[in-house]
Order: C-alpha cells, then structure tokens, then sequence
C-alpha cells in the first residue's frame, strides 16, 4: 500500500491562516492613513504644474495671470482647478496658491 503521508494536516492550515489574517489586521489600516499623505502630495504636485503653466502663460501673453480661469482654456483642463483633496487652487498676479 502507499505509506505517502506527505501533506498538510489541518493545524498547520489553521496556523497559516492565523498568520495571514494577522499581518491582514496589522497592514490595512496603515495604508487607510497614507490616504491623506497622498493627497496632500498630489496637491503640491498639481500647484507646481499650475504654477508652470502659469508662468508660460506670462511668457507667452507678456502680462502675469490674473485668475485660474486665464490659464482654463489652454494651459490646464477644467479638473485641473482643484487638488485631490477638494481644495481649489487660485492665481493671484501670475503666483498659484491653495484656497
């Protein structure tokens, strides 16, 4: 007869499971909070883009941007007024802020 006892009893599936499940608990909420970080940093990115287009708005027209809705047209898109965080973005004398 065969005497292949090779395999994994129920224990050690248990204990497995135990161990996914607990780095599972450990993980997921460390990455709920990086949301924020996220966030905050996309909304530097996005003023620095603004902020380049801004100034080849000045270069290109010779006078500084005096609203957001001077760069809309053809500089940036629509969605592109507001950080990923629901902040909108403002243009005062050709420099790029958050409201």
């Amino acid at each position: 007869m065969l005497n292949n006892n090779r395999g994994f009893t129920l224990i050690e599936m248990l204990i497995v499971l135990m161990i996914i499940t607990v780095l599972i608990i450990l993980i997921v909420p460390n990455l709920g909070d990086r949301s924020a970080v996220v966030n905050d940093t996309g909304c530097e990115a996005l003023v620095a883009l603004v902020q380049s287009q801004a100034d080849a708005y000045s270069i290109e027209t010779g006078t500084a941007a005096t609203s957001i809705d001077d760069l809309t047209p053809n500089y940036i898109t629509e969605n592109q007024k507001e950080c990923p965080n629901g902040n909108g973005l403002r243009v005062t004398n050709g420099k790029v802020s958050v409201q």
